[in-house]
């Protein structure tokens, strides 16, 4: 592993324990030549799938882009980090075990919109309205009854 201070190449384990989720192992290292320590993460990455987005572009899967999005769903909002890597670990694992090289994204986006439902109404209302382009306040409207009509059943 690769020193992010000094660009040198050999860096030693000190310490390695799984995080809280059992989804990677989180390592700290230490520099052999400037000393300096850094936390590195492993996950398993069981293939690579490409997501399959509007107009046909394809591009990587990249977690850091469902964290990025949940994450701004969830912003200001009292949901335990913990709940929120465990619904991305999820994600990933249903996304990388489906059997598919291809995964649409509108797929992924209804996989969060579950999750979120579960977790949070507020973030789940933030997520979809970006999802699903609301474009007017009464979108908000609809979709936040339809929402809490489906809390009451």
């Amino acid at each position: 592993m690769r020193c992010p201070f000094c660009a040198h190449d050999d860096t030693q384990v000190k310490d390695s324990r799984p995080t809280e989720d059992n989804a990677s192992i989180r390592r700290r290292r230490q520099c052999s030549s400037c000393g300096a320590r850094f936390t590195t993460f492993e996950r398993v990455q069981l293939r690579e799938v490409v997501v399959v987005k509007s107009g046909d572009r394809r591009e990587p899967f990249e977690r850091s882009k469902l964290e990025q999005s949940i994450a701004l769903a969830c912003r200001k909002r009292d949901i335990e980090q913990e709940r929120l890597d465990q619904l991305i670990s999820g994600i990933q694992r249903q996304v990388e075990t489906s059997g598919e090289a291809e995964v649409a994204s509108a797929r992924i986006g209804e996989l969060v919109m579950e999750g979120l439902r579960q977790i949070d109404s507020v973030a789940y209302i933030r997520f979809a309205s970006v999802y699903r382009d609301f474009s007017e306040a009464r979108d908000f409207e609809e979709f936040a009854s339809t929402v809490q009509q489906a809390a009451k059943e």
